[in-house]
């Protein structure tokens, strides 16, 4: 097997343009005295599963986290009262985190800096059918 130079090249520019956006995002958050991004994604997932809220471990591959991780986010998540820990009723040893109204406050909140975000770093560097091509390029990757 040999790896030609474009493979190295791109995955080195998707590798260095991954982290240079979120690290921006992350300045952003910082600046704006908000919390950091895998909050908003943590809160974000657990607002859109509605009332019902989402087991614990549903969140994992969606917010790109070990499970210890995942956990301890869900813990600071509590204990800033932005989420909710309920018992599930089909098994009671296990939880579902739901989100609460200080918790959709400060996810729309965190949201007003997010959307600035990707508006500079993307909608106005890439144009419509741009973005289209690396949502679907980058789909294929995943």
């Amino acid at each position: 097997m040999s790896i030609d130079n474009e493979t190295t090249q791109a995955w080195q520019s998707l590798h260095i343009t991954s982290r240079a956006l979120i690290e921006q995002v992350e300045a952003a958050f910082k600046k704006a005295d908000l919390p950091s991004l895998s909050w908003y994604d943590a809160l974000w997932e657990i607002e859109k599963a509605g009332e019902e809220g989402i087991r614990p471990n549903a969140l994992i591959p969606q917010l790109l986290l070990p499970q210890y991780q995942t956990s301890r986010l869900l813990d600071r998540l509590v204990n800033a009262d932005l989420i909710d820990r309920v018992v599930c009723d089909e098994d009671r040893r296990g939880c579902r985190a739901v989100i609460t109204p200080k918790g959709k406050d400060m996810r729309a909140r965190m949201w007003i800096i997010y959307e600035k975000c990707l508006d500079e770093f993307m909608q106005k560097k890439l144009g419509k059918d741009e973005r289209a091509t690396l949502a679907q390029l980058l789909n294929k990757l995943r």
